[in-house]
């Protein structure tokens, strides 16, 4: 109902008889039908939405709004545990945007922690059918950072799970009216499929976020990140004409944060062409200087794993081993096992076996960490 402008319209009024009317038409619902679910006669109903029988008692606006599923401060009355829900909404935003500076310093197992208690809290306001508008945007926000945290500190047999909290972000996003909200939105959740392998849903998901990012550093993002899952997918003139368009964002000094700077385009842009079996190109654009220091701790670990791929693939197997190490020991401090897989494949690939054994104990040791408590 609050994703329907009508039915939106009609729960903000508090009329009793609008919001009736209104349940009705957004459930497919007779006045016969709804009786029933409020425990009232069918012409009891009818005196209602009519206002020949206005009710202006707590009690049954309370049960009404119950039977319903309706926030009751929409009919005038409250409800016991709505004062604390409502402080929990008003920091919401806070808790969200903390999360996501915790990610993004590298505490990625921390910023989860602080966003499942309250995507928990609105989850279940949100079974109930009591959230307004603005709450499932809340909603959509918090789904969304807990699945790109998630998608940090998993490991690459469940980051599906990842996936499906951004999906379920997506599925709101959808119908909430916000461009921004879900080109943003768009772009998490192609990245956190690319990562499940998902490879083709992935890159429909960013050729989206591409077509309706307006602002210069969503388009360069969602491009940066186009480039990625396309050259995972073997697209090579979809990597090619992607790593162009970002370029042309960043000269035109269109910079943002952890994607679009140009540390992050190097490894981006090396990785991809390793995807596509262009090793020795891959070297040269690592060679480049310029590239200034990484957004975030993350970006040195997820460069230092390409790096050593690439020095691997190209022959260069001491520079390959010393730099998978120190990629390994880094992504078990960061608790990074998605890079610590990346590693150790890089380390087998090149047939580094110690570097791949100690990449293997460390990966070990951070999944004992994310093990269920018995």
């Amino acid at each position: 109902m609050w994703s329907d402008p009508a039915a939106a319209a009609a729960l903000s009024s508090g009329d009793l008889a609008t919001i009736l009317r209104a349940y009705r038409a957004a459930n497919n619902l007779t006045q016969e039908t709804l009786a029933p679910l409020l425990g009232y006669d069918k012409t009891y109903v009818a005196k209602i939405e009519t206002r020949r029988s206005p009710l202006s008692d707590i009690a049954s606006r309370r049960h009404i709004a119950r039977a319903l599923g309706l926030p009751f401060h929409l009919l005038g009355v409250t409800d016991p545990d709505d004062a604390d829900f409502a402080a929990l909404v008003h920091f919401g935003d806070s808790v969200i945007r903390l999360a996501e500076i915790v990610r993004q310093s590298g505490k990625a197992v921390e910023a989860v922690n602080e966003l499942w208690p309250l995507v928990a809290r609105l989850e279940a306001r949100a079974a109930e059918g009591r959230l307004e508008r603005d709450t499932l945007l809340l909603l959509a926000s918090a789904r969304l950072a807990l699945g790109v945290s998630l998608g940090t500190v998993l490991p690459e047999e469940r980051l599906t799970g990842a996936a499906a909290w951004t999906g379920k972000a997506l599925r709101l996003a959808r119908h909430l009216d916000d461009t921004p909200f879900l080109a943003h939105t768009l772009r998490m959740h192609g990245n956190e499929l690319r990562k499940a392998n998902r490879l083709s849903a992935a890159v429909a998901r960013l050729e989206h976020a591409v077509a309706v990012s307006s602002d210069p550093a969503g388009h360069g993002s969602a491009l940066a990140l186009l480039a990625r899952a396309s050259a995972d997918a073997g697209l090579g003139d979809k990597f090619d004409t992607a790593i162009d368009g970002c370029r042309r964002a960043l000269d035109a000094g269109a910079e943002n944060g952890m994607l679009l700077n140009p540390f992050t385009m190097r490894e981006i842009h090396a990785r991809g062409l390793l995807s596509l079996g262009r090793p020795g190109d891959a070297l040269r654009v690592l060679h480049a200087s310029g590239a200034g220091e990484p957004a975030a701790p993350q970006w040195q670990v997820i460069e230092n794993v390409t790096t050593g791929e690439v020095l691997a693939a190209t022959g260069e197997h001491a520079g390959s081993a010393e730099t998978l190490r120190t990629a390994i020991a880094t992504a078990e401090k960061r608790r990074l096992p998605h890079q610590l897989q990346r590693a150790i494949r890089a380390a087998e690939r090149g047939g580094l076996t110690s570097v791949a054994d100690a990449g293997f104990a460390a990966l070990r040791r951070i999944r004992g960490m994310l093990a269920p408590v018995s």
